[in-house]
């Protein structure tokens, strides 16, 4: 397999993660693998979502906190080989690798909930403290983030990775 040249930047990578609303938590614990998709929110090098206050996802976390968490996206129509195989779209995708922490303190959620809601949209109304309570917010520090953009008009494949000083 050929090396691959990485670009140090968080640019591009930050710019999809803001862009997109979707994203894939990898999570383990006692040799069992769970991924589940969530919405989230991009703020200054961390992971922002809200979810109930109990549940699996926040056992795997409570239990390892170490995570994954992926975006991606694809634009076009799949390109054929001459033969006729598909192989090839146009794609981008990121991997952060980092810590995630159940935001305990009130005061601290009602922030990250307010910051994880400004996300998509930013006029949105102040939460109150009382609301806050009713919902976990999770926080994932991000360590390290890999990304990789693959574009066939100029058949180029571009590698990104940016490690964060926390």
């Amino acid at each position: 397999m050929a090396s691959r040249e990485f670009i140090e930047s968080r640019l591009e990578m930050e710019k999809l993660l803001r862009e997109e609303v979707i994203g894939y938590l990898g999570l383990s614990m006692d040799g069992e693998s769970y991924v589940v998709p969530l919405n989230y929110g991009y703020v200054d090098g961390k992971i922002l979502f809200h979810c109930a206050l109990t549940g699996k996802k926040l056992d795997y976390l409570r239990a390892n906190p170490q995570v994954c968490f992926t975006v991606g996206r694809q634009s076009g129509e799949v390109r054929r080989h001459a033969g006729g195989n598909p192989c090839h779209i146009d794609s981008e995708s990121v991997i952060c690798f980092g810590t995630a922490r159940v935001i305990e303190d009130p005061q601290e959620r009602k922030a990250a909930l307010n910051a994880f809601n400004r996300c998509f949209n930013p006029d949105a109304e102040e939460i109150t403290l009382e609301r806050a309570l009713g919902c976990a917010a999770v926080e994932i520090a991000i360590s390290e983030m890999t990304g990789r953009r693959e574009q066939q008009e100029d058949q180029k494949r571009t590698y990104w990775r940016y490690t964060f000083q926390h």
